[in-house]
């Protein structure tokens, strides 16, 4: 597989799936919880709370995993797995982007200060049962 093919079938996993488990580190050992990604190219974006875990974990340390994919069909569904680095971005206009009417759950609405997003940018992506010569490492 070329990497334009490798590529086109990350994306084709990425625009089909919102949900994935994003890991962190927490007293040096891994810390993971369930989320939903939004994404731009290869670039991922989770909202979550300043008052999280997750915010003081990738305050103190800024590489994370995340797992996205494997629709349920069973044993052997394609999936990703994401080596990266994250930030906490407070800006106000990929705040409103990514608002949904889910989030008012958590959040007064998209100006309430306690909401950031994760932005996450791959240092690898690896795609996981693509039933050929798997896994296929994608270098960004």
């Amino acid at each position: 597989m070329n990497e334009q093919e490798l590529k086109d079938k990350i994306m084709k996993i990425l625009e089909s799936n919102q949900v994935g488990t994003l890991a962190s580190v927490k007293n040096n050992r891994p810390h993971s919880r369930f989320m939903t990604f939004f994404n731009e190219g290869t670039t991922f974006y989770t909202p979550t709370s300043r008052e999280t875990h997750k915010a003081e974990e990738i305050d103190a340390n800024p590489y994370v995993h995340i797992l996205i994919g494997y629709g349920g069909e069973g044993f052997g569904d394609a999936y990703l797995e994401v080596e990266g680095k994250a930030v906490i971005k407070e800006d106000q206009e990929l705040k409103e982007k990514l608002w949904n009417e889910y989030m008012e759950n958590w959040f007064e609405g998209p100006s309430d200060p306690e909401y950031i997003v994760l932005e996450i940018e791959p240092e690898q992506i690896r795609l996981m049962n693509a039933k050929e010569k798997s896994p296929q490492t994608l270098k960004l």
